[in-house]
């Protein structure tokens, strides 16, 4: 599944060519990939033709486009919403020409055609092997420091590279749990955007086991542990995330390439690169934890 960097990567690449957009058709392939849509509040295709996007924000593994208010929230009626995506598994939201044919493509479940103030007309395709990823038109929440978020996105912790993640609040949280450490960090309310791939690659730089229980670890251990998050999303950002095959791609549809730079995820066997000892890898949680016993150890 994308994590914090591969999501950022897409909204990255995103912003240049929808902010400011106008929509000028809706197409819907698979009913699917709007699971998340609520058809109460009127068709996905018809609230969205004729809006105009702004900049692309995210939290966590979640994108969403604002939208400019129309028909009724122009009258100051209802809250604005915005364009949610959730890319699950496999999915993929990918910059095409407007002329471009989804049938020519493999999984297209959502084609948005786009007119833009100063770049030629383009399509956005959301394309989805898997169909866990979904499109929606949600509403946009204030929250208490002031900025606005999708409903469905509420309860979804801020992510380590957010201006207005809370460290203290966080490294106070951990001192509260006996849960293992790796099942907090990949706990979406605690904090967000941290996968699987991360949290191991986190906790082999800062030398914690992932079974080893949170509350256990002193507080320089946390803050340690806090800036190699930080350390290795910001890395795979420079990267363009990881991909192990083709489900992850950017806008363009080129891959990254952190997985080169991966010290312990999906190393199983393979020599540490500190001291040598093989990684071991471990059922955690319906995944696998990659880890060094040597330099990791079970405190």
């Amino acid at each position: 599944m994308p994590e914090l960097p591969e999501v950022e990567v897409v909204r990255l690449g995103l912003a240049p060519a929808v902010t400011d957009a106008i929509v000028t058709a809706v197409d819907v392939y698979d009913e699917r990939a709007i699971t998340r849509h609520d058809h109460r509040r009127g068709s996905f295709a018809d609230r969205l033709t004729g809006r105009s996007m702004l900049a692309p924000q995210r939290r966590g593994k979640f994108i969403w486009i604002p939208l400019e208010p129309a028909g009724r929230l122009a009258a100051g009626e209802g809250r604005p919403d915005a364009l949610l995506a959730h890319l699950g598994m496999t999915g993929q939201l990918l910059l095409r020409d407007a002329w471009a044919r989804p049938e020519d493509e493999p999984h297209v479940r959502v084609r948005i055609e786009l007119r833009h103030p100063s770049h030629a007309e383009l399509a956005v395709f959301f394309r989805d092997q898997r169909t866990f990823g979904s499109l929606a038109l949600d509403e946009l929440v204030s929250t208490d420091a002031g900025d606005a978020v999708p409903s469905q996105v509420l309860h979804i912790a801020r992510d380590p590279i957010d201006p207005l993640f809370d460290d203290r609040a966080f490294l106070a949280s951990l001192m509260r749990k006996n849960s293992a450490i790796k099942r907090v960090l990949l706990d979406q309310r605690a904090i967000s955007g941290v996968g699987n791939i991360y949290a191991d690659e986190a906790l082999w730089a800062a030398r914690i086991h992932p079974e080893q229980p949170a509350s256990s670890l002193s507080r320089a251990k946390t803050r340690l542990l806090l800036d190699e998050i930080r350390l290795v999303l910001g890395k795979a950002l420079t990267e363009g995330g990881t991909s192990f095959d083709a489900q992850y791609v950017n806008v363009n549809g080129q891959a990254g390439y952190f997985a080169h730079s991966l010290n312990a995820y999906g190393r199983e066997g393979r020599p540490c690169p500190r001291c040598g000892t093989p990684i071991v890898r471990v059922s955690f949680m319906n995944r696998s934890s990659h880890y060094c016993p040597r330099d990791q150890r079970l405190r």
